[in-house]
């Protein structure tokens, strides 16, 4: 099985408290705060790496981001990956979803032939959710999104349960196949100091834009040139509350707040 594990460096988290905004670049700044890799995203490798211990192949990583973003992928080689590789280049500034899935097919077109693409359900940063099925589009592959249960049925085949509103869906993939999972799905696990060791002779491959070319992704598919989407503004949500007591009675109080209500066209 040739499988590859898109994942992504978010802010940490905990840190997200701390975040300020940008208010000319409209931007989020994230200088002073801890990056990881994305939480679904480790689940999604932990995946692909109980796949390979079956089924035998290899697990490419893959990311787009800024130069920093090379310590993921060296978490993620150590963790156990085959190899990894990074799209980085000031041209992919700025993207959105689509732009995003853009890069991410041409690269993984560029890795080779694949069998499964991996992904984390969501990133805690945008938590869009629609990079996977968008890579899916632009492969173009079948997929499934938000999938808690993997079972490779062969080299033809894979099935997977996604978790719905008000219950759980089975289906059947044919290969390729791009699947976004959830973090329930298992328990990952954490580098080992062999594999920290083992990490430093592997391959980070670096990609920029022109190198997708070759895939068929044009300059104008990536980055901010690639993005239907833009933000307009950004700005703090305002928290003020107004607060009145009523006093009364219980049916009093009732007759008092019903008539709040219709004030202010909530009934």
């Amino acid at each position: 099985m040739e499988i590859v594990v898109c994942i992504k460096q978010v802010p940490h988290p905990e840190y997200f408290g701390r975040i300020t905004l940008d208010r000319d670049r409209k931007t989020i700044v994230r200088s002073g705060i801890p990056a990881v890799t994305n939480p679904p995203d480790r689940h999604a490798l932990e995946e692909a790496l109980r796949v390979r211990e079956r089924w035998g192949g290899a697990v490419t990583v893959l990311s787009m981001g800024p130069a920093e973003a090379r310590s993921a992928l060296e978490e993620a080689l150590a963790t156990g990956a085959d190899r990894a590789a990074l799209l980085c280049d000031p041209a992919f500034a700025g993207a959105d979803s689509l732009a995003t899935a853009h890069a991410l097919a041409g690269a993984v077109r560029l890795l080779g032939t694949f069998d499964i693409v991996l992904c984390g359900n969501e990133s805690a940063d945008g938590a869009t959710g629609q990079v996977p099925p968008q890579l899916a589009e632009f492969l173009p592959a079948p997929h499934a999104t938000s999938v808690c249960r993997i079972v490779v049925r062969d080299e033809r085949s894979v099935g997977v349960e996604s978790r719905i509103e008000g219950g759980r869906l089975s289906m059947e993939l044919a290969l390729p196949a791009v699947i976004a999972v959830r973090r329930e799905i298992n328990t990952y696990r954490l580098p080992t100091v062999m594999g920290i060791m083992g990490a430093a002779g592997k391959e980070i491959r670096d990609l920029r834009a022109g190198d997708l070319a070759a895939a068929g992704v044009g300059a104008h598919e990536v980055g901010v040139a690639g993005s239907p989407t833009r933000v307009a503004d950004i700005f703090p949500a305002g928290r003020g509350r107004q607060v009145e007591m009523l006093t009364g009675d219980v049916r009093e109080a009732a007759r008092k707040l019903i008539g709040k209500l219709r004030e202010r066209d909530a009934l």
